[in-house]
């Protein structure tokens, strides 16, 4: 189902198998094919996988771009100049080397930039994390605060997917398979491999939030248990954005975070080139007001099977996205 805000349309299904194409460019999509001898217009087909391409048809995550030009078209990575800025630490491969801290911690709100021209990427600080990259098992929590649009600028995350949680500002955010815009009191998941963009208002600078990765899994919806068939958060409430391309030709730069490490690469024209797009593995954002509570009731009344579920049921995880939420309770490593 295709729902609009503001400007913007998304399509809605949390894991759903779904196809957008810019109405620009109409009939962008191959009818009956994957990857043409000739796609329409001629457009570039990319696969994007999100899993071993032999990964059980059921845990298969993967996406078919058609773009302008093939994303292989860039300069080779160095290492990002910036990745120690002050003795600020941005990421971390491991935090085995980290002494394990097992009090409870707190902090009073993170400073904003005292300067002008921060963009996402400049103001990104990793807080705490647990496991390592490189054996694709754990977690990192980063803050990220700034008071500047990426311009000409994209990132992805090739280690984990990137929960991001806006607390001050609303986000403007272009993927290669389009536009979000994402408020505080929304979420949104940009998964690995993805390239992204993050603009911030004039209006609302600057800017903060928060960002969850984690290494080697995805994130999904938990098993309800005794609660039944439906509340928590509903697949439907999941919005996913439609295609969008941009073709430009201009120097951009593609930030990259691999193994624990950022680089940067030149190309000469915009990622944001994809036409049409058709798969299961994308990016989407979610509004926590949609969350139905259980026990305090907050709009909605679920089926109360309780009794006879209990009974032959065992109760799992029943949290927003289950890999997520219980491994953010497993953070111990905090470190300044």
């Amino acid at each position: 189902m295709e729902i609009k805000e503001g400007d913007l349309k998304y399509l809605s299904g949390f894991g759903s198998e779904l196809s957008s194409e810019d109405p620009r460019c109409p009939d962008a999509l191959p009818k009956g094919q994957n990857n043409p001898q000739r796609c329409p217009y001629g457009l570039y087909a990319e696969q994007l996988s999100g899993t071993a391409f032999t990964a059980p048809r059921e845990f298969n995550k993967r996406s078919w771009l058609y773009r302008i030009r093939p994303s292989v078209l860039h300069k080779p990575f160095e290492p990002f100049p910036y990745e120690e800025n002050n003795g600020e630490v941005k990421v971390v491969p491991s935090f085995s080397n980290f002494p394990p801290e097992p009090n409870q911690m707190r902090w009073l709100p993170f400073p904003f930039p005292q300067t002008p021209g921060v963009d996402f990427v400049d103001g990104l600080k990793t807080i705490c994390g647990a496991g390592e990259v490189h054996s694709r098992n754990g977690l990192a929590v980063y803050i990220y605060t700034c008071n500047y649009s990426m311009t000409n600028k994209a990132f992805y995350s090739a280690d984990g997917d990137f929960l991001i949680v806006p607390q001050q500002g609303s986000l403007n955010i272009r993927t290669e398979f389009g536009k979000m815009m994402v408020a505080p009191g929304e979420i949104c998941v940009i998964q690995q491999g993805m390239r992204f963009s993050v603009d911030v208002s004039e209006t609302e600078t600057p800017t903060r939030g928060y960002i969850l990765e984690v290494f080697g899994t995805h994130f999904i919806l938990p098993y309800l248990g005794p609660i039944g068939a439906n509340g928590l958060a509903n697949p439907r409430d999941f919005l996913h954005p439609t295609a969008f391309f941009e073709d430009l030709t201009t120097t951009f730069t593609i930030v990259s975070k691999f193994q624990g490490h950022l680089f940067q690469a030149k190309q000469n024209h915009s990622p944001f080139d994809v036409v049409a797009w058709h798969g299961n593995y994308l990016p989407y954002k979610y509004n926590l007001d949609h969350f139905m509570t259980i026990n305090s009731v907050s709009f909605d009344h679920v089926e109360m099977r309780w009794g006879a579920e209990m009974a032959n049921k065992e109760c799992r995880e029943s949290s927003l996205i289950r890999k997520g939420s219980i491994n953010l309770h497993c953070v111990d490593c905090p470190f300044s």
